[in-house]
């Protein structure tokens, strides 16, 4: 067994443009329930808005790359506005209903036959990446072992995650941030003190959604395709347990929680295929060693959740609202 090369590629996962897209979609998250104590289940539906709004608009519109950008957020928003309206001025779990309903109805929208011109139904979208590795500054050649598409991607994708994280920091520092922990706290309290919750609310739905949208671009430029089946609920939990990984009501707890999340994955596969060619284990094959690594992560958590349940980065004070 070449642990080596296990070790290698799991390192390799800490700055993946899917790590970052993750980390960048848990942020979103943060700022949600984290923050706000907003229940929304379905960021992967807001993941797959922005995907599929960024390619739809330039394929079938070939708008350039930076229009496909804000088209993938005003939908984002959009879609924010249509979960918010009926469902922010009741209790938070008709939100955690809604958002993980709304998020299987975008699945299963752009996987209807009829709307196979636009959508691609169950195979997807490919080549709408083009724009963006135009502008790709680097010239061809090796950079730290990957060719210049593959480190453009990394350098853009961490840089989005960068300024994010900068820019919720600054906000959750701000008055509205305060605000949203008040929600967070009591908000029949903050209401007392003549605030709009409701409003308060939607914007924090707005900005997390399209963080998640924009999560949803960097996940999928990389593949050079956008597939429905890479946006299941499965994908909202992924993102939850990076939330929980890294700790709930920080910053940089999304992109740590998801760094290890997916280092984590990677390790865990790498040790057991190599177990499974080595013959050491018979009564696995490969298929089932993939479903396996995620009980193992699984496991993983609930440990954390008994020894440290504020996260690597978190505190205990943060989960008084949980």
């Amino acid at each position: 067994m070449d642990f080596g090369f296990i070790f290698s590629s799991a390192a390799g996962e800490l700055f993946s443009p899917t790590t970052a897209a993750y980390a960048l979609a848990t942020l979103g998250l943060a700022v949600h329930f984290g923050y706000t104590g907003l229940l929304n289940f379905g960021q992967a539906g807001f993941m797959a808005v922005g995907a599929y709004g960024f390619a739809i608009s330039t394929l079938t519109f070939h708008v350039p790359f930076f229009v496909g950008l804000l088209v993938a957020v005003v939908a984002s928003a959009i879609f924010a506005l249509l979960l918010g309206i009926p469902t922010l001025r009741l209790r938070a779990d008709y939100l955690a209903i809604v958002t993980i309903a709304a998020a299987e109805i975008v699945r299963y929208i752009v996987t209807t036959n009829q709307l196979t011109a636009v959508t691609g139904s169950a195979n997807g979208l490919a080549a709408f990446e083009g724009d963006f590795y135009a502008m790709n500054p680097f010239p061809p050649g090796t950079y730290v072992g990957m060719n210049n598409r593959d480190f453009f991607i990394r350098v853009v994708a961490w840089a989005v995650v960068a300024i994010f994280c900068l820019l919720v920091w600054l906000l959750m520092r701000s008055p509205w941030g305060r605000v949203l922990k008040g929600i967070r706290e009591d908000e029949n309290a903050v209401r007392s003190l003549g605030k709009n919750v409701y409003a308060y609310k939607m914007q924090s739905l707005i900005i997390g959604g399209a963080l998640g949208a924009l999560a949803g671009m960097i996940f999928t430029i990389p593949r050079g395709a956008v597939q429905p089946a890479n946006y299941g609920t499965e994908l909202t939990f992924f993102l939850y347990t990076c939330l929980l990984l890294g700790g709930l009501g920080t910053v940089l707890g999304p992109v740590v929680g998801a760094m290890i999340f997916w280092v984590v994955l990677s390790l865990t596969q790498g040790i057991l295929y190599g177990l499974i060619e080595s013959g050491t284990i018979t009564w696995l094959n490969t298929v089932q060693a993939g479903q396996l690594r995620y009980i193992l992560v699984g496991v993983a958590l609930m440990l954390l959740m008994i020894f440290r349940p504020q996260g690597v980065l978190g505190n205990k004070k943060e989960l008084a609202f949980a």
